[in-house]
């Protein structure tokens, strides 16, 4: 883990990553995401099964990894990193510290492991050296708790300000979008808010994609 040189060069336009709603089977789910992919920049997708068996969850996964990368797009699973090389997805977000630990070692260095469930600067920074791809912040835990917005944005502005390592910051309305891209996020997660409707899911990323250009630097 490293520092950001004090004479960066300008930052790059934050992209999108999402996370799709619980999903038990993906047939329904395959037409709304190819038309978010088409609207904006999206650099991954964060696939999250329902309480189904593995082999359903292995088909989900192979129906969707298709759509994904005829737009060159991570599909990651959210934990199963078992399930990765399987199902032939990208890599693997995994909540907290210790199933990072556990399952790191099965992903790198071919596929990509992402960390969250970081309640602490210091969980984030042990992430970090233990070879996480990126961190995420403000991301809904199982109960749908998070931290509190002011904390996420603040996290988020330390990390961007000290640490080469990617962030992602989860957005969980139109209104934290803005100040998280401000706070110097590199990605910005979009959860189950924008699937409530699947007709205007594209319309959404088109929209949010469009906040996410920053101005040109002025002379």
């Amino acid at each position: 883990m490293t520092s950001r040189p004090k004479h960066a060069e300008p930052r790059p336009q934050p992209r999108l990553y999402l996370m799709t709603p619980r999903v038990a089977e993906a047939a329904s789910l395959r037409e709304p995401l190819a038309q978010a992919l088409a609207a904006g920049d999206v650099a991954a997708v964060l696939l999250r099964f329902a309480n189904t068996d593995e082999r359903a969850q292995i088909n989900s996964a192979k129906a969707l990894v298709e759509v994904t990368q005829a737009k060159d797009v991570a599909l990651l699973l959210d934990g199963h990193a078992e399930l990765v090389a399987r199902a032939g997805c990208d890599g693997a977000h995994l909540a907290g510290i210790e199933a990072l630990k556990e399952a790191i070692g099965t992903l790198k260095p071919d596929r990509i492991a992402g960390a969250g469930g970081l309640a602490t600067r210091h969980d984030a920074m042990t992430a970090a050296e233990a070879g996480t791809d990126y961190v995420m912040f403000g991301e809904p835990d199982e109960h749908g708790e998070r931290l509190a917005f002011a904390t996420v944005e603040e996290r988020v502005g330390w990390w961007a300000e000290l640490f080469e390592l990617p962030c992602v910051a989860y957005a969980d309305s139109f209104d934290e979008i803005d100040p998280l891209v401000k706070a110097g996020a590199d990605f910005i997660a979009l959860g189950d808010w924008i699937w409530r409707d699947p007709t205007t899911v594209a319309s959404i990323v088109a929209d949010v994609a469009q906040r996410l250009r920053l101005p040109e630097p002025t002379a």
